[in-house]
């Protein structure tokens, strides 16, 4: 059975520790990683954005778990190194490629956002499948037939926003729901994934879900 932990999802920060040892997404404080920092083995990065990477704690974790691994695309390496994690400490992925790990298989694969980011499959050593995509603005082309755990962005539900956009062209202000629109997954989005993948014993998370203000 997947043991899982949502430490935050979100604008605030996005965080997701899985069986204990892999951590997806740093972009929370050190502290509220808490006693968790002791049996992570992998830290999983996705973009640069501050809710998803949090560069204090990267380099809280990297001074304190000196054996730890960071696994990431290319467009994050210099980002890591910056924060003070050595780059031998690093796997660099290619998407769509798979990694060996002696917990799990990592294999990321790209998503549209505003900046380069990916999104994992983990394979379990102990044969359950879980695919993690958040901060995308579309889901086409990616497949995850017969998961055991799907955490995927929900980002808005789209009448919701559809109005809020009315609302705000009538008041003249700044309307940053058409970002929202671009760059993130709505729930219908989310939902036609799920249910054109899950199996009969499959269970689903939605994650990071909109607010009226967003952090990059």
């Amino acid at each position: 059975m997947i043991r899982y932990e949502i430490i935050s999802t979100g604008s605030d920060g996005n965080a997701v520790t899985i069986n204990d040892s892999i951590l997806i997404d740093c972009g929370v404080t050190y502290k509220a990683l808490g006693e968790r920092v002791k049996k992570l083995r992998l830290v999983l990065l996705t973009h640069r954005h501050t809710d998803h990477l949090n560069k204090t704690t990267i380099r809280l974790l990297a001074m304190t778990r000196p054996t730890l691994r960071f696994g990431c695309c290319a467009w994050l390496v210099n980002e890591l190194v910056n924060c003070g994690v050595n780059k031998s400490h690093i796997d660099v992925y290619n998407p769509n490629m798979h990694y060996q790990y002696p917990a799990a298989c990592i294999s990321p694969f790209f998503l549209s956002h505003d900046v380069p980011n990916c999104g994992y499959k983990i394979h379990l050593r102990s044969g359950e499948k879980i695919v993690y995509a958040t901060d995308c603005g579309n889901l086409d082309g990616i497949s995850a037939r017969n998961y055991d755990l799907y955490l995927i962005e929900a980002n808005y539900i789209d009448e919701d926003i559809q109005q809020k956009i009315k609302e705000k062209k009538k008041t003249g202000e700044y309307i940053y729901e058409y970002r929202v629109l671009r760059a993130h997954l709505s729930k219908a989005q989310c939902d036609d994934f799920i249910y054109s993948n899950i199996g009969t014993n499959g269970t689903y998370v939605y994650m990071h879900c909109h607010k009226a203000e967003e952090k990059e």
